[in-house]
């Protein structure tokens, strides 16, 4: 609700008291003046009638209702007033605004049944004849103490209306001066009152914004003076306090801000008082809009209720961690501890935050890695130990058994020596790519896909494969040529081995907005949707055994992965069981 000024309070009230003082007023005069000129003229219409009734009344007498009617309108005429002369009985026999013969008894009308009973009638209404406001005035018509007949004199209302305007407009007028004068005397009066108050206000409204080197003017009045004294000399106390509390503050925000950790901070009703840069990340809240709101309110996460009741409740600072379920999964670790004041008092809960979910991540990657590459050394290591210890045994001496077991031995080799090898290249390729090592060169993809294609042709034509290419000729791209072969090797030989014979593999480059797409589609039996975010670790495998029975190591598509980030770029996979699996490399244009 916006707030008034002091003038707003002080100038409507005198002013509106001054006008309604002037309204009464006026109300009350054009009353009396109504009434008085209604009264007045209403006198005249009563002498009008007198003087009328000493012409009319020896026609009345003498029955010359003709003449009678003569000398009503002849009077009218001369007066400007309706005359109307009527019998005991109400009938019209005279009447200078209407022929008498037309006109309807008129014995029901208040002013003539007040006469008729000897006594002026007077009255105020709607004429019947004419069809207007009227003032009637009506005088019994005697001769020797009975009456003979009825005169009325009457005379619109509107004529008293017309003379009352006059006087209401030069009333008006001069209540107009009257109020011009007054409002701009209360103004300067209310003006005055409040000038000293609104400059100390502005003062005050300075001091509040933080502006302290100014001084609020001292007025002349004593009590005002007093307080802008007061209101000086706080502003100078102030301003020392502010200047170390800000100082204070900045280097506190500085150092929150600088944090790595998310701080939160609640009171003891659980509302945010404190959210830093790193907190608001990881909370996905904007710290402005969220600050006085409830902790429940901005996350709403049963684990986090409890360890912040769990802090509140213990004696020592308390460790935790917390999952967050938003565009993906994050585990956050807490320490809780009570917030204290200056003087040890508990006035709410403080909590710092770490994301350790790549810490995590990592752990489990590398504990699957660790397992993974035991489990698969062990398998070749293990047949080629058990063979050997055959043929030791004495099956040396037995030549078919001895070339088959050393057969066997042979392909274990091999296997162990693709894994090491396959270790080896992705170690290379990290590491190239860790230390910006990795040339990238603006190239024809056609002729890095061609390569590619050759290399798997052997192998495609053993299940009867075809490899079809599509390639524009002039498409370009910022790549590493033996990378990026051996990455579409990869996924090539991935499409061949996973593929039922005689189907087809197709590879396809397009350009598209600011990238280029290059993609390997096969017509396998496809990858089961909940494989598909794993796909890419290494040595993940999603059918062990058929995997093992085609020569897969597990690493290729690893490979794969960390050539696509030395490019700047990144693979997907698309892949619906019994439809076969389609593999996008994404390379950007841009230099």
């Amino acid at each position: 609700m916006r707030r008034k000024k002091i003038i707003w309070h002080l100038y409507p009230p005198f002013l509106g008291i001054t006008l309604i003082s002037l309204l009464v007023t006026t109300v009350y005069v054009t009353r009396f003046w109504r009434q008085l000129y209604q009264e007045q003229l209403t006198t005249d219409l009563v002498k009008q009638a007198r003087l009328a009734e000493a012409q009319i009344n020896p026609l009345l007498n003498a029955y010359e209702y003709s003449s009678l009617d003569e000398s009503a309108k002849y009077l009218g005429q001369q007066t400007g007033i309706r005359f109307t002369v009527m019998l005991p009985d109400g009938k019209v026999v005279g009447d200078s605004a209407y022929d008498p013969a037309k006109m309807e008894n008129h014995a029901d009308r208040p002013e003539f049944q007040e006469a008729r009973k000897g006594a002026v009638g007077i009255s105020v209404r709607q004429s019947y004849t004419l069809e207007e406001r009227m003032i009637y005035a009506a005088l019994p018509i005697r001769v020797k103490d009975r009456i003979t007949g009825i005169m009325r004199a009457a005379l619109p209302v509107t004529y008293v209306d017309k003379i009352l305007r006059e006087i209401y407009l030069k009333i008006i007028a001069g209540g107009l001066v009257i109020i011009l004068v007054a409002a701009i005397v209360i103004y300067s009066i209310t003006r005055r009152l409040s000038r000293p108050l609104t400059e100390i206000n502005r003062g005050a409204e300075r001091f509040a914004r933080g502006d302290l080197s100014s001084k609020v003017p001292v007025p002349e009045a004593a009590e005002l003076a007093s307080l802008a004294e007061a209101l000086n000399n706080m502003a100078a106390q102030l301003d020392d306090r502010f200047r170390t509390i800000l100082r204070q503050r900045q280097e506190q925000e500085a150092i929150l801000a600088s944090m790595v950790e998310g701080v939160v901070a609640v009171d003891m009703n659980d509302r945010l008082i404190t959210l830093n840069k790193a907190g608001s990340r990881l909370l996905m809240v904007n710290p402005e809009v969220a600050k006085g709101q409830s902790i429940q309110e901005i996350i709403r996460n049963q684990e986090l209720q409890r360890f912040l009741q769990q802090t509140r409740t213990a004696t020592i600072p308390v460790e935790g961690e917390l999952t967050l379920n938003g565009l993906s999964e994050r585990i956050i670790q807490l320490h809780g501890s009570k917030l204290l004041d200056a003087q040890g008092k508990v006035i709410g809960v403080l909590l710092v935050m770490n994301d350790v979910t790549k810490m995590r991540r990592l752990e489990r990657i590398r504990r699957d890695f660790v397992a993974n590459v035991s489990h698969e050394l062990r398998t070749p290591i293990t047949s080629i130990k058990g063979f050997v210890e055959t043929l030791q045994s004495g099956a040396i001496y037995e030549p078919d058994n001895a070339v088959h077991f050393l057969n066997i031995m042979a392909r274990q080799a091999d296997r162990l020596n693709q894994i090491i090898e396959d270790l080896l290249t992705l170690s290379r390729i990290e590491q190239e790519e860790e230390e910006g090592k990795v040339t990238l060169t603006w190239k024809p993809l056609k002729t890095v896909l061609q390569a590619a294609i050759q290399v798997c042709e052997v192998r495609a034509a053993e299940k009867q494969i075809t490899i079809s290419l599509s390639c524009p000729d002039n498409l370009q791209a910022r790549i590493n040529p033996p990378l990026l072969e051996e990455a579409v090797v990869n996924l090539i030989d991935n499409a061949i081995k996973y593929s039922p014979p005689e189907t087809a593999v197709a590879v396809t480059a397009e350009p598209a907005t600011e990238k280029v797409l290059i993609r390997v589609r096969d017509q396998g039996r496809g990858i089961a949707l909940e494989h598909l975010p794993r796909l890419f670790e290494r040595f993940y495998r999603v059918d062990t055994s058929r995997s093992r029975k085609v020569g897969g190591t597990g690493l290729g598509l690893a490979i794969v992965k960390h050539i696509a980030q030395a490019h700047d770029g990144w693979v997907t996979v698309d892949s619906t069981l019994g439809q076969g699996s389609v593999f996008t490399l994404h390379l950007p244009l841009s230099a």
